[in-house]
């Protein structure tokens, strides 16, 4: 079996028959055999890799239980890498979207496969033994969203994906939506970034697409040369907007082995490796490869610890009530408090402990 799968959870398991059946006629190969196997990195939405006897495609949709309104969107994630991989190589093709919610229990999405490393908390061995990994990863992460926020979206069909004018806005006061509806407790802290941040809002740059989730395990990378972006993952916020916010959500992951706790635990990326780019080196590469102003970077990071903060949230009232018996989510109790208090550390006084 493929070293990055696992056996479906019991709890997110859908009848196989009735999407073989469904697919049988609409994907090349699908009349043979199916074998599902599960993505098992993800907190959010789930990924299953569908494999007809050799022929594998990749089916993504959203997580059980309710969710917000305008997360995990799989018909915004399908329209947009239904075009967006003519212009940018990293984004995966789409196939097809399904929006009947009764064959596999929600709508989704079939993709093409990508093979590759996908770097978490710990170097890969493939790249354990290399010591300029690190550094070339760090770039080419940054190197890949210049290159995304570069990409001409009216050429792709895609000026309608979005209203850029008032996004940053949206952004602050949509999140804020959503953390009164996902806390389960109040935290003065959260109240009082959304204030700092509705006070601060920068001029709003030129658009462009923003993928809304960037960071180093939403990214795919050559296992024979850790500076090359195979694929880039998570496109159901993609949107058009302020391209800062993405550099924002970046250092919202990124850590240095300086930091405090709770940072690192928030951290999506090896924790304590000073060959990494340190967060000021990754905003003064996207500055040189784009040219734009970063002046108000610190605004962007607080906006961006808010924002995971919020996502947090999501993610354990799901477990608390029980609509998902991932494990994984139960120290999420514990993290949110802390990640408030590091974006209001932020706002406050620019530094991350």
């Amino acid at each position: 079996m493929p070293p990055d799968t696992i056996p479906v959870r019991p709890d997110e398991h859908f009848d196989e028959a009735r999407l073989h059946a469904y697919l049988r006629e609409r994907l090349p190969g699908a009349d043979q055999p199916l074998t599902v196997r599960q993505f098992g990195g993800g907190v959010a939405n789930l990924t299953y890799l569908l494999d007809f006897a050799g022929q594998e495609y990749v089916l993504r949709r959203p997580p059980l239980g309710p969710v917000a309104a305008s997360a995990h969107d799989m018909s915004r994630e399908y329209r947009v890498l239904a075009a967006l991989h003519q212009a940018f190589p990293p984004a995966p093709r789409a196939f097809l979207f399904c929006e009947d919610a009764g064959v596999i229990g929600a709508p989704f999405f079939v993709m093409e496969r990508r093979r590759g490393i996908v770097v978490r908390r710990s170097l890969p061995p493939e790249f354990a033994h290399l010591p300029a990994a690190p550094r070339q990863m760090s770039e080419a992460l940054v190197d890949a969203l210049a290159d995304l926020h570069a990409v001409d979206y009216a050429a792709l069909g895609l000026a309608g994906l979005g209203k850029p004018e008032g996004f940053i806005t949206r952004q602050i006061e949509g999140w804020q939506r959503r953390w009164q509806a996902a806390k389960s407790a109040d935290l003065p802290e959260m109240a009082a970034v959304y204030t700092w941040l509705l006070a601060h809002q920068p001029p709003a740059p030129p658009p462009t697409l923003v993928h809304n989730d960037y960071k180093l395990d939403n990214v795919m990378l050559d296992p024979t040369h850790p500076g090359r972006v195979v694929a880039v993952f998570d496109w159901d916020m993609c949107t058009l907007g302020d391209p800062l916010s993405d550099l924002g959500a970046l250092l919202t992951y990124w850590t240095e082995p300086e930091d405090p706790p709770a940072m690192q635990m928030m951290a999506m990326m090896p924790v304590g490796d000073s060959r990494f780019l340190t967060r000021g080196e990754l905003v003064q590469r996207y500055a040189a490869r784009t040219g734009r102003d970063l002046s108000h970077i610190r605004f962007y990071h607080a906006l961006g610890l808010f924002r995971v903060t919020v996502i947090l949230a999501q993610i354990y009232i799901r477990y608390l009530r029980g609509q998902t018996q991932d494990q994984r989510f139960a120290f999420l109790g514990q993290l949110i408090p802390l990640a408030a208090q590091a974006a209001h550390e932020v706002a406050s006084t620019g530094r991350v402990g």
